[in-house]
């Protein structure tokens, strides 16, 4: 589903989406916290290298999922019709 199928949904149907969603960002969330927490600790250990590029990388990758940006979706429209 795209943005305009999105747009399309129901209130109900919506509010069920983001129930699904939920507990992906909670778990994006935390992997986003635990990559940048080891980028940290090797900036603090002086370790800066090759090595930290690779949490980076997957920080990046997952925050440019498409299923977070259809969280992301999910959540304007949220706002947009006072359901959340």
């Amino acid at each position: 589903m795209n943005l305009k199928e999105l747009s399309e949904l129901t209130d109900k149907e919506l509010l069920e989406e983001a129930q699904k969603l939920k507990s992906f960002s909670i778990t994006n969330a935390f992997l986003i916290g635990l990559l940048l927490g080891i980028v940290i600790y090797s900036v603090i250990k002086s370790t800066f290298g090759f090595l930290m590029l690779i949490p980076l990388f997957f920080v990046h990758k997952l925050v440019n999922d498409p299923k977070a940006k259809r969280s992301r979706a999910v959540e304007e429209l949220l706002k947009e019709r006072n359901l959340k």
